[in-house]
């Protein structure tokens, strides 16, 4: 399947449209000079208008708008007529297969949940937005009082976990943690999931990447992990379990019942984990977390906690001296009786 996907892409990316780079990035600007302006929303809807940066950092603005409208007079849009469309099933073939075998096929369109404007690759955003296009149907507090029939801190788990991470057949898994910072609306302190703008704020330029990444080698250690989270009293990591792959094979999944699907000691999903970073156009950049960092409880990401896997260096070897205190009275009470156990005889 994923051989297939990216086979597929090649062939767009490699001119199915006959254009090179330059001439695909020239079409897009050609198109965007109208429909990049937001007075293009009064003469025909907002559907109409396409933010520029967003759309830059979406997948089908690599292939170019005459990928799927081919057809667009040299007139248009004064000739009135409505520019061809490509379907899906043009370039995602293998998904729509797939798509369709799934509990959702009879259900939704592709359109229904992803907007082609918009379209981009599951890593590049965060699992909240995935979980906004399954809202888009399934509505939260539903979703919450079906799953509390069985789930218990419903609402944690839901917030922790993209709806694919359980209801797709992916086998891989991942943690991301995002930044997130207090809202200055909130009476409560609570949380939420930073903009690029915000950041920025803090840190002009793409120096709040420093607040992490302190030596710049694009990757995040336990230690860098340890200083932000003594020095950001309004700023924490939230993480999210990812699936490595995504599928469009929605489902319900026996597994995902079990406790032990995510709270097992030690899983290999859980030692791999990154950081994401939110970009200008929307999306977010990946930095790679040193292996198995994720889970020191003290040191590592004190607010991302995942009973039966999340571990502490600290915490393990005082429990580790509890335990051979524990044994060493015992024993050596033990051992000193044994040893003394003629002269005892004899008095």
């Amino acid at each position: 399947m994923c051989n297939a996907r990216y086979l597929l892409l090649l062939c767009l990316l490699a001119g199915i449209t006959g254009l090179s780079d330059a001439a695909r990035a020239a079409h897009n600007e050609s198109c965007l000079g109208c429909h990049g302006e937001k007075a293009i929303v009064n003469r025909g809807g907002s559907r109409l208008y396409l933010d520029p940066a967003r759309f830059a950092g979406t997948s089908h603005a690599v292939i170019g708008c005459n990928s799927c409208h081919a057809k667009v007079a040299a007139s248009h849009p004064a000739d009135g007529i409505r520019p061809s469309r490509a379907s899906c099933r043009d370039c995602h073939a293998p998904v729509q297969q797939e798509y369709g075998n799934s509990l959702h096929a009879d259900k939704a369109d592709c359109v229904d949940c992803h907007n082609p404007h918009a379209a981009r690759n599951h890593a590049t955003v965060s699992g909240r937005d995935i979980n906004e296009q399954c809202a888009k149907c399934h509505e939260h507090g539903q979703i919450v009082g079906s799953h509390a029939k069985w789930l218990p801190q419903t609402s944690l788990h839901l917030d922790a976990l993209p709806c694919i991470t359980c209801h797709t057949g992916s086998q891989n898994y991942y943690i991301t943690m995002y930044i997130t910072i207090k809202g200055n609306d909130s009476p409560t302190g609570d949380f939420r999931l930073a903009t690029h703008e915000e950041l920025a704020r803090i840190a002009p330029g793409r120096q709040f990447v420093a607040l992490l990444d302190s030596n710049g080698d694009g990757k995040i250690s336990l230690q860098e992990l340890r200083k932000f989270n003594k020095g950001a009293a309004d700023m924490r990591l939230w993480g999210m379990m990812m699936p490595e792959v995504m599928t469009h094979s929605f489902q319900i999944l026996d597994n995902r019942w079990d406790c032990t699907f995510c709270h097992s000691s030690g899983p290999k999903a859980m030692q791999t984990s990154y950081l994401a970073i939110p970009e200008k156009d929307g999306r977010y950049n990946r930095l790679t977390v040193e292996k198995g960092a994720i889970l020191d409880l003290l040191y590592g990401t004190p607010d991302f906690y995942m009973m039966g896997a999340t571990r502490s260096h600290t915490l393990s070897v005082i429990g580790l001296m509890i335990i051979g205190g524990g044994l060493l009275m015992p024993i050596g009470h033990g051992t000193l009786r044994f040893l003394t156990r003629k002269n005892r005889k004899e008095h």
